[in-house]
């Protein structure tokens, strides 16, 4: 999700649920270390619950890069170890470190050293020709006896050769009874599903083995039907009733950004998906699309006005 859950992202999605954990892209530890920290993690407290997601595979400097995080108030530290991009190959972490868990127990282990909150492990199932059956639950195992109790798994191998990222997210194989089996083999582990889930019937599928499902892609190209009723998993009642609630309820955060000289696009390009399939949808998409770049606030309302005319119809 990298380029896409940014801070004004998880503050849209949030608006939909009370309760959906929502993770920042992945962050590396060398850049928190040595980089602009504020730009890296300031986030705004709307997002509760959030977890930070970080990527590297030095464990000292993962220790450091936690330890500067905790003064954030991050609700969960989660280590990466499932991107397949060629940057994360390059720099040994992400997907690539499926190859080495006895690596990825030492990091988790020193980040937990110094992390007020829990650290938690995103992984795939295994990479290239590995044999993911032996693969996976070795690693959970490994996982398990470094500390962890909460690992999210996606239910696909990484093809760190010959696969784009893209089509390392669509192309191998999806593996879900493997990764119940995981639930069935590690019962005192906090285990969740990741990967293909469209739906929240999906979702509540696989909460019937597994103790969660994270979504990615569809919660960002489809964020109303996915999240606009996910509090009810929590039998609560969602904040909004329809996708026009949300769109009036960003209006005020969207006001601030632009007064503070943000532009319109570094929202809405988050919210083009909000009214997938309903009326107005393609006049609400093409509005934004073509105005936000250089408009303001009155390319937001005559988007928003495509939809509400519509259903007015």
């Amino acid at each position: 999700m990298m380029d896409w859950t940014d801070r004004h992202c998880r503050v849209f999605h949030r608006l939909m649920s009370r309760h959906a954990l929502l993770y920042t892209e992945m962050v590396t530890a060398p850049a928190i270390v040595h980089g602009d920290r504020a730009r890296l993690l300031d986030y705004d407290a709307i997002e509760h619950p959030v977890a930070l997601q970080l990527g590297g595979s030095d464990p000292a400097e993962l220790r450091q890069a936690t330890q500067i995080a905790a003064d954030w108030g991050y609700d969960e530290i989660n280590l990466n170890v499932g991107c397949p991009s060629d940057r994360v190959q390059s720099g040994l972490f992400g997907a690539v470190l499926m190859k080495t868990p006895d690596l990825v127990a030492e990091c988790v282990s020193q980040m937990m050293a110094v992390s007020p909150v829990e650290v938690t492990v995103k992984c795939r199932i295994g990479v290239d020709d590995q044999i993911a059956e032996e693969v996976l639950p070795h690693f959970v195992a490994t996982m398990r006896d470094a500390g962890v109790r909460r690992i999210a798994i996606h239910a696909r191998k990484a093809w760190l050769q010959g696969l784009s990222p893209r089509e390392n997210r669509e192309i191998p194989p999806l593996d879900y009874p493997l990764v119940h089996r995981m639930k069935q083999d590690f019962p005192d582990l906090h285990l969740s599903l990741n990967g293909g889930v469209a739906s929240l019937d999906e979702v509540r599928e696989h909460l019937r083995v597994m103790d969660g499902v994270m979504v990615g892609r569809a919660a960002y190209h489809q964020p109303w039907d996915i999240l606009g009723a996910a509090d009810r998993l929590w039998e609560d009642t969602p904040p909004y009733a329809s996708g026009v609630e949300v769109a009036q309820a960003m209006r005020p955060y969207i006001l601030d950004h632009l007064a503070t000289g943000g532009r319109l696009h570094q929202i809405t390009r988050h919210m083009l998906g909000l009214f997938h399939g309903q009326p107005g949808a393609r006049g609400w998409k093409r509005t934004l699309s073509e105005g936000a770049s250089r408009g303001g606030i009155e390319v937001y309302d005559a988007a928003l006005a495509q939809i509400t005319t519509a259903l007015a119809a």
